[in-house]
């Protein structure tokens, strides 16, 4: 099997697991469209670029770091824990009931792979720069990735982050911003105009990117890329918040909603077609 079919095997497992997830929620709901925005996305870094040792090992202080910023997508972060057998199936029954370790927010918790607790939108940058310059002091030849809402990048707190990592020169640093174009309340275009994201994070001093974030292929050569340069790295991932099913796609009813039987059913009807994504 090829890297390639190996994530595109691992993506159409999590978007099962997302709907899963979804449905046993129930009447708490699930942010499940920025989710299944960002499945290829988590899909490449955890099923071929990322190192990643369950604590219990010996070599877990030289695993990558991976902070997402966009907590409310949880639902993916968890999908991926649990295809590299961090999480069981048990546990994410417990998704969003009382006591459970997965809350609809991450809440850190090594044992089942969760580096940090994140729920406040715009913190996830500075925790990653924090670590980046660790590994730099440490001389530790771990990398730390973190995955950005769009929306989020409203947040005055984003912007001070992106000054501070090209100072520092963390070039151990990857910053990946799922541009789906919507937020909670509506568009991007509508709330605040985020316009040329590349053009922004290149003027602040970031080596920048820009490519189709459910485009695979595309990903892992924009990851295989090792350019010896002293920047920080950024990805604008763009994609569609609610891929991969008919009715969510760019629906931002989709961005926190029920999951029920029906629709349930009707969506892994979709997913198991074949070429569905």
């Amino acid at each position: 099997m090829s890297n390639i079919e190996k994530i595109e095997n691992f993506a159409k497992n999590l978007r099962i697991t997302i709907l899963d997830m979804a449905l046993e929620a129930g009447a708490s709901s699930s942010h499940f469209g920025g989710a299944l925005s960002m499945v290829e996305i988590i899909s490449t870094l955890f099923a071929y670029k990322m190192k990643h040792k369950k604590i219990i090992s010996d070599e877990f202080n030289k695993r990558d770091r991976f902070i997402l910023s966009k907590g409310h997508a949880c639902l993916a972060y968890y999908a991926a824990l649990h295809e590299i057998g961090l999480i069981p199936r048990d546990l994410l029954k417990t998704f969003e009931k009382n006591n459970s370790s997965l809350a609809g927010h991450p809440v850190k918790n090594k044992e089942i792979g969760i580096e940090f607790s994140n729920g406040s939108l715009g913190m996830g940058l500075s925790i990653g720069i924090g670590l980046a310059i660790s590994a730099k002091k440490k001389q530790s030849n771990f990398k730390t990735y973190v995955i950005l809402g769009d929306g989020e990048c409203n947040e005055g707190s984003v912007w001070e982050a992106a000054m501070s990592a090209p100072k520092f020169k963390l070039n151990n640093l990857n910053v990946v911003i799922d541009r789906n174009n919507f937020q909670q309340t509506g568009s991007n275009n509508e709330i605040m105009d985020l316009g040329n994201l590349k053009n922004k994070w290149k003027n602040f001093g970031w080596e920048a990117e820009e490519l189709d974030g459910h485009d695979i292929k595309k990903l892992v050569n924009y990851f295989d890329k090792n350019k010896n340069n002293s920047q920080p790295k950024v990805l604008i991932a763009n994609t569609v918040k609610g891929k991969g099913f008919s009715f969510s796609e760019n629906n931002n009813t989709w961005h926190h909603s029920v999951m029920t039987k029906n629709i349930y059913e009707k969506a892994i009807k979709e997913i198991n077609r074949p070429n569905g994504n």
